[in-house]
């Protein structure tokens, strides 16, 4: 189960993962959680350099719904360092402002980053400091890359996994959403070490144990 899903580029479904072993989907779904859960990164290290931020809304998929709606998703926020590591979280709030935005950039970016470039949204004003450049290109205007000033580092990443969601897994639970990200950002990381499936396996060995009740609960 773990070779599976550290192979499988775009994530591997529980329904998919059951098929594969002969097992049951009560025990492929527990397994994928349970390798999920030794993805998580405690305390990474943060962002430098040049730094891509940018937020996505996941789900809420509703008919009758236009496609500007919020309604029923929920937002992520990210950043990627370019060349290097990307940085995911869920924000359970519905509208990207200043407070989210300015919190995620000052938890996922060191402080002698040099450069950080976003759209044009208004709550990254203020994310620049003495030593830190704000750059950014206006996606409503239709502007995608101006020099080397753009933001489709971090957007090829949302492409990405909302592939594997409508390719893989078909719906994600919001519930589960950021145990979906903790899977995907490892595997993202980690995409150039040849040893993935040796660290991960020694990640899962070391992880505490989580009960089945307690993903249970969780659904709840």
């Amino acid at each position: 189960a773990t070779y599976v899903m550290v192979e499988s580029k775009k994530g591997v479904s529980a329904n998919q993962l059951k098929r594969m072993l002969g097992i049951s989907y009560k025990t492929a779904w527990y397994l994928c959680h349970r390798i999920r859960k030794a993805m998580t990164e405690v305390n990474p290290a943060k962002l430098s350099g040049t730094v891509e931020i940018d937020e996505t809304y996941v789900g809420g998929k509703k008919r009758y719904v236009g496609r500007g709606s919020l309604e029923g998703k929920t937002m992520v926020l990210g950043a990627i360092q370019r060349g290097g590591e990307i940085r995911l979280r869920v924000d359970k709030r519905k509208k990207a402002s200043k407070m989210p935005l300015h919190h995620f950039v000052l938890e996922t970016t060191a402080g002698d980053t040099k450069r950080l470039m976003t759209d044009e949204a208004p709550g990254y004003v203020g994310i620049a400091d003495s030593n830190t450049t704000h750059e950014t290109v206006n996606h409503s205007a239709e502007e995608w890359v101006r020099g080397d000033v753009h933001t489709n580092g971090i957007e090829g990443v949302w492409s990405l996994f909302k592939r594997s969601i409508v390719g893989s897994y078909h719906q994600v639970s919001t519930k589960h959403l950021d145990s979906y990200l903790d899977e995907f950002e490892w595997r993202f990381n980690q995409r150039e070490n040849p040893y993935l499936f040796r660290d991960t396996l020694v990640r899962l060995l070391s992880t505490p144990k989580m009960e089945f009740k307690e993903l249970i609960e969780k659904s709840a």
